[in-house]
């Protein structure tokens, strides 16, 4: 804060920082601490490549027996990212 603030100001900011502070904490969970929150988050990242390099495998399969490309075979299953 800049110095011109005054103590109560400052109070009041710290207050409604502390406030805001306890609606996350109740959202996320009392006991919940953000670097079990990282770890699980990461986890499900490592689930969801893996999950998504196995399906990139079978679809990379898929199209050497059907001797087309991997991109014709996303567009053939309706896989084509909106970017």
């Amino acid at each position: 804060m800049h110095a011109a603030t005054s103590a109560k100001k400052q109070k009041e900011y710290i207050d409604k920082l502390q406030a805001e502070i306890n609606v996350l904490q109740k959202k996320i969970g009392e006991d919940e601490s953000a670097e079990a929150i990282v770890s699980r988050h990461i986890n499900l990242l490592h689930c969801y490549n893996e999950a998504k390099d196995a399906t990139q495998i079978l679809i990379g399969r898929l199209a050497a027996s059907k001797e087309t490309t991997v991109r014709q075979i996303h567009v053939d299953m309706d896989l084509m990212d909106d970017q």
